[in-house]
């Protein structure tokens, strides 16, 4: 506990340290959160109040010259809708084409491929948490979108600790990770584990509750180059103290600081060295027998 104490206070002095010594121009990020899949608590709108994610946000832009566009909808995925932001923020679930659990509007058809494009073309992509579980694969082909993340949501335990390693200190953000730490969170684990990955900081797995964790260490965090443009993704983002956590926000700001091209991030992939094991995917066990019902009321 002291040392996570004295984690976090460091971590406050670097966030703004970090603010201070990149003094960006202001950049305008598009922060979609809508749910066609799974929603999270912590971007439900709850009585027409914005959630608790877009709160964070828009006091966190405030604070470091940005301006958040919070928005479910997702009609804004037109070249025209998309000219005006310099990179968008992913809170997403499923299938966002279609209107799915929280029925807000769906992305255009050719939204998703206007997405891809709008990277491509020099712009940002940083996603959160479940931005992995968001436009899934097919059997073998994998989703074009998945591509660009660079990974895919396979399955998550019960939220527990977790001990993460910092394979770049030097990336935007991630001083402050740089002896790594220890973490209450939901943490995924992945698949269709992209080979062009820069990793900033992997996840543990020893003594991890789950089949889904019994593998090597694996990414957590990482940035990748799409066409002309830059990638970030990060599992975190389930738990509300971890978006008010200093950590996070200082590895969000320089996120947001190296997708708008204003801190250099290396791209170059370092995935088959750091976590060389990372394409070991765990098989969950089958489901166990269901009893014979007549002998079960004999019983």
């Amino acid at each position: 506990m002291k040392r996570s104490l004295q984690l976090i206070a460091a971590l406050a002095l670097t966030t703004g340290a970090f603010a201070a010594d990149n003094a960006a121009p202001k950049r305008h990020i598009l922060f979609f959160s809508k749910s066609a899949g799974f929603e999270h608590s912590v971007i439900k709108v709850k009585d027409g109040q914005p959630s608790f994610a877009d709160k964070v946000l828009k006091e966190f832009g405030a604070k470091n010259n940005i301006e958040f566009t919070c928005t479910k909808d997702g009609s804004v995925f037109t070249p025209e809708g998309l000219a005006k932001f310099d990179a968008v923020l992913f809170y997403t679930t499923g299938d966002l084409t279609t209107t799915g659990t929280d029925r807000t509007p769906p992305m255009p058809k050719d939204g998703k491929e206007t997405l891809m494009n709008y990277v491509k073309s020099g712009k940002g992509f940083i996603g959160s948490h479940c931005a992995t579980d968001t436009f899934h694969s097919r059997g073998q082909q994998i989703d074009p979108y998945i591509d660009m993340v660079g990974a895919e949501f396979l399955s998550h335990g019960k939220q527990q600790n977790s001990k993460i390693g910092c394979a770049d200190a030097s990336f935007p953000g991630c001083s402050g990770c740089k002896d790594g730490y220890e973490m209450l969170e939901e943490w995924y684990s992945l698949k269709n584990i992209a080979k062009d990955l820069h990793v900033l900081l992997t996840q543990g797995t020893t003594g991890m509750d789950g089949w889904m964790y019994q593998r090597p260490a694996y990414p957590a965090t990482w940035a990748k180059a799409y066409g002309k443009g830059r990638v970030f993704y990060t599992s975190m983002g389930h738990r509300e103290d971890v978006w008010t956590n200093p950590l996070f926000q200082n590895l969000l700001l320089g996120a947001i600081r190296f997708a708008c091209g204003d801190a250099p991030g290396d791209t170059t992939p370092n995935i088959a060295t750091v976590t060389p094991g990372a394409w070991t995917v765990p098989v969950a066990p089958p489901p166990a027998p269901k009893g014979d019902k007549k002998t079960d009321k004999k019983k």
